[in-house]
């Protein structure tokens, strides 16, 4: 990860919001003082359950290009299952962060290459909150708070003013209350806890 450009790719399952996140990771970063930014989603089979990834890139500076992120700074997991796929962490920069949606302890997401680790339990999360579409839990908006707290690029704040800008205030509050609480439940693993 550079001073000038933050490279993140996530990986998720259709329906889970990876493009939605991508997209209000975005948004929260151009509020926290990033002058380029962007976000693109990746499709294969579109359908519900699928895996998927979505790209989001921040810049200091302009940005003048737009392809798909292939070696990412942070890599964001929304459902730990993708974890057993070599792909998920293919070309992850070393020192870079992987944050992932998961009960276990972060040390035992041992990859064997020194990336800083981060968990959340954004299932459970999403589930005390009430945030639950056709019985699954809607994961995505927990991993913003977890991506603030993990790595200090992006507030609270921004989130918040991110979250109001895609949705109603009634979502804002539920999908807001799962990232504070992402936030304040985020363990990490040789991560900067928040740090600018």
């Amino acid at each position: 990860m550079t001073d000038s450009m933050i490279e993140i790719r996530w990986h998720g399952r259709g329906g889970q919001g990876a493009v939605t996140s991508a997209n209000m990771l975005a948004d929260a970063a151009y509020r926290a003082g990033f002058k380029g930014v962007m976000s693109m989603p990746t499709f294969g089979a579109e359908r519900r359950g699928a895996p998927i990834t979505a790209s989001t890139r921040l810049s200091r500076e302009a940005l003048r290009f737009f392809s798909q992120v292939e070696f990412p700074d942070i890599v964001i997991v929304l459902d730990d299952s993708l974890m057993n796929s070599p792909a998920t962490v293919h070309g992850l920069v070393p020192d870079g962060f992987l944050l992932v949606n998961s009960a276990v302890d972060p040390a035992s997401l041992d990859t064997g290459v020194d990336y800083r680790i981060a968990v959340t339990d954004a299932n459970t999360i999403a589930k005390e909150v009430g945030l639950m579409i056709s019985g699954a839990p809607m994961v995505n908006t927990a991993m913003l708070g977890a991506i603030a707290k993990a790595t200090g690029i992006i507030g609270l704040d921004h989130i918040e003013t991110a979250m109001a800008g895609a949705f109603s205030k009634a979502a804002v509050s539920r999908n807001f209350e799962a990232a504070c609480k992402a936030y304040e439940q985020t363990v990490c693993l040789f991560c900067s806890e928040g740090k600018k």
